[in-house]
């Protein structure tokens, strides 16, 4: 299948989508011996040979993993303000990865890390609906008609939220707090916090404990695990490929 040669240079790990058109601009790219400087040439890597620098390319195999994102990291892989971000944690891992999707500073709990574009789209797509469940703390004791209105969806700046799933885990009252968890398909940004946010009861902490069909389990805080067969036949299944 042919793809634009940005696109084939960044699956083989060469660089990002956007510096591997540097690159080709640069004329530091070869296909079939001739320089290529043209963004929007397509190529079936199969059937040619594409080198960068005199350095043949070769297909970057594919990876997937979970990763238990602590608290205080950006999802990135590099931050300006030199906070901690992924890249912290997955630099001795001999692959080039990437985030699928983000989880805010102060946000912990499964992040999906691979190096399939195609799979990472799909899943942030928004017809494909991927659900996402939250673990919600937040100070005092929330009635029942104040999580209805999270069920039914809320209005934000950005317009209405579409219907959430909302199940009532536990009231702390000793401690004043309530727990509960939240599933939702939508991808806005601070999503769960606005929600909160709007029927009163700002978020104290909050975890996302699954992603799609994938449950953060068998993996400690800052660890990160490859997805089993299983797991990513079944998250596969639900991006549709």
């Amino acid at each position: 299948m042919e793809e634009r040669l940005q696109k084939i240079l960044a699956a083989a790990g060469i660089a990002s989508r956007r510096e591997a058109e540097k690159i080709i601009t640069a004329g530091r790219v070869r296909v079939n011996g001739k320089i290529v400087t043209e963004l929007g040439s397509k190529y079936d890597p199969s059937s040619v040979k594409i080198s960068v620098d005199g350095n043949p390319i070769k297909a970057e195999t594919k990876v997937y993993y979970m990763f238990y994102k602590p608290r205080g990291v950006v999802t990135t892989m590099s931050d300006p303000q030199n906070r901690r971000s992924i890249a912290d944690f997955v630099q001795d891992l001999g692959e080039r990865v990437f985030p699928v999707g983000r989880l805010d500073y102060n946000t912990e709990g499964l992040l999906l890390l691979t190096n399939d574009g195609a799979l990472a789209q799909a899943l942030m797509h928004p017809s494909h609906e991927v659900n996402k469940t939250y673990l919600v703390k937040v100070p005092g004791i929330v009635p029942q008609e104040k999580l209805d209105m999270l069920r039914v969806g809320v209005k934000l700046d950005d317009g209405m939220t579409a219907p959430a799933v909302v199940n009532l885990r536990s009231y702390e009252h000793e401690h004043n707090f309530t727990l509960f968890d939240i599933t939702i398909h939508e991808g806005r940004n601070r999503q769960v916090r606005r929600m909160c946010d709007a029927i009163g009861y700002p978020v104290r902490d909050l975890k996302r404990v699954k992603m799609g069909p994938i449950t953060l389990s068998n993996i400690g805080r800052g660890k990160f695990r490859e997805l089993t067969d299983g797991e990513l036949a079944a998250l596969m299944k639900a991006a549709k490929l």
